[in-house]
């Protein structure tokens, strides 16, 4: 028998009904079924007899090639299935290949998504936390703000008060000050009254003064021997005494910044007189005893009334610490001083300037007027002793010293005698007119204690004395330049000597603010 072969028709719409298998396989299998119809044919051809090949034969063939045709249609038919087959699994694969690209791609692109969003995650966090510091900062500045306002408040009730305190204070002042110009005329009378005794005292020279104060000049001075009183002046050292003028009275100035007046005969303190910026160096009295004069480190000098201790001048102008000061033996008005600016100037205080500056390029470090006013000496670092014109500042003589810096200048009460005394451990005596030395003054073991050591001459000129830097005060004879007494009280350098007149103590002033006097 023939074998039977169905071939399925063609769905509409691109939908195929599937075989069994592939459709490599159903066309492999139709193939077969072609060739077998044939082998199976030509059986029958063999087998059957011609003559018994009649109307069967005929009926089998056109069977057989009617099935041989339907076999014809399927096998084209599952041909251009197989095409059509191919072409959709190549585009099923591109379209595999295109989705599974656009799956790494969105892949990628999550994992992109996911790496921003974990480091604006990580932002988010930094951002918060900057934004809880900024709150908390913000709570503090208002919590300070608030405080600010609070003490502002407060002050602007104290700056009130303040006000009106001042405006009180500003009333009571007027009110002072009238009281004060109503003294100022009232002594202003009393003054007048003196213009004419006042006015002789400033133009009259030394000899004049000398012969109204009386027979005292012609007294003379006993040596100084025992310690009268001890005085714990000042703190930090005491470097400049200075009598008043026939008076028992010392003024003395120390590293405190103050100065202290005292009665030497009773070694009681009578005033403090307060205001100065600045260690004292030097100390000087007005000729009618009326004003005090200090030199300071502070670069200044500062003015004193002697009666009421205010603060009545304070001269700028020096540019580096004022080292020495002196006033004129004639007028009270005219006063020289000495800085370590290489300056010397020359102040008229009435008007509370200076009238002339001299310069030089060795510092000075001691100063002093002649007896007529006119002319200044100086002792310089250098060694050097210089006369200088006060008005005009023209160098008029000047000689050696020295070997080493000079440290203190001081002019007898005749005004004939210069005491020079240097670094080199003498003390030397000048003639004013012709310069030279007229004696030298030493002793073994006598040392000077510093660059602005004082000494100074008794009033009748016999006798000279310095302290050492071992508290020695050397007492020496002009006549015979030699020691006549040595006092040992003090326990540290002495820096300072001051003789008052005749029949008046010596005083001594050292490094510890001890002041000694001796009779």
């Amino acid at each position: 028998m023939l074998c039977a072969l169905r071939v399925p028709a063609a769905s509409s719409h691109r939908h195929r009904t599937r075989w069994p298998g592939s459709v490599r396989g159903l066309v492999s299998g139709l193939g077969y079924c072609v060739s077998n119809l044939h082998r199976r044919l030509n059986f029958w051809v063999r087998m059957v007899p011609t003559q018994l090949l009649g109307s069967v034969w005929k009926e089998k063939a056109e069977n057989l090639e009617v099935e041989l045709q339907h076999c014809y249609k399927a096998q084209a038919q599952l041909s251009e299935q197989l095409v059509a087959e191919v072409a959709e699994s190549r585009a099923s694969k591109a379209s595999v290949q295109q989705r599974e690209a656009t799956i790494l791609d969105v892949q990628n692109e999550l994992t992109k998504a996911r790496d921003e969003c974990s480091h604006l995650t990580e932002l988010l966090e930094e951002k918060n936390k900057a934004l809880e510091l900024v709150i908390s900062e913000n709570e503090e500045l208002k919590t300070q703000l608030e405080e600010i306002t609070a003490r502002a408040k407060n002050a602007e009730g104290e700056n009130k008060t303040f006000i009106d305190r001042w405006m009180l204070e500003k009333m009571r002042d007027a009110e002072r000050l009238n009281e004060a110009n109503a003294l100022y005329e009232d002594m202003l009378g009393q003054l007048k009254a003196r213009g004419i005794e006042q006015l002789a005292r400033q133009q009259v020279d030394g000899v004049v003064r000398r012969s109204e104060e009386g027979a005292e000049y012609y007294a003379e001075s006993a040596v100084p021997t025992v310690s009268k009183h001890q005085i714990h002046a000042h703190e930090g050292g005491c470097a400049a005494i200075v009598f008043e003028n026939s008076s028992s009275t010392l003024a003395s100035g120390g590293q405190d910044k103050t100065i202290k007046i005292w009665d030497t005969d009773t070694g009681s303190l009578r005033r403090t007189l307060c205001g100065c910026l600045g260690s004292i160096l030097d100390l000087a009295i007005t000729n009618d005893n009326s004003s005090i004069i200090a030199a300071s480190s502070s670069n200044n000098l500062y003015i004193w009334d002697a009666d009421s201790g205010r603060m009545n001048h304070t001269l700028k102008g020096h540019k580096d610490k004022v080292c020495a000061v002196d006033t004129s033996k004639v007028s009270r008005f005219h006063v020289v001083s000495a800085a370590y600016d290489r300056t010397i100037k020359v102040w008229d205080v009435h008007k509370g300037k200076c009238i002339n500056t001299i310069t030089f390029h060795s510092n000075c470090s001691a100063i002093c007027f002649s007896i007529d006013g006119q002319t200044i000496c100086s002792g310089h670092v250098d060694g050097s002793l210089r006369l200088w014109n006060m008005q005009t500042g023209k160098l008029l003589s000047e000689v050696a010293a020295h070997s080493l810096a000079v440290t203190s200048i001081s002019l007898s009460r005749s005004g004939n005698v210069i005491l020079t005394s240097g670094r080199d451990g003498l003390h030397n005596l000048f003639d004013v007119r012709s310069l030279e030395v007229c004696s030298t003054l030493k002793a073994s073991g006598y040392k000077m204690p510093s660059n602005w050591s004082r000494s100074c001459i008794s009033p009748d000129e016999n006798y000279v004395a310095a302290g050492s830097a071992d508290g020695s005060v050397y007492i020496w004879s002009v006549s015979k330049a030699s020691i006549v007494s040595t006092l040992k009280e003090h326990t540290a350098s002495v820096l300072c000597c001051s003789w008052g007149g005749v029949g008046k103590p010596l005083a001594s002033s050292d490094k510890n603010g001890i002041i000694c006097t001796w009779t």
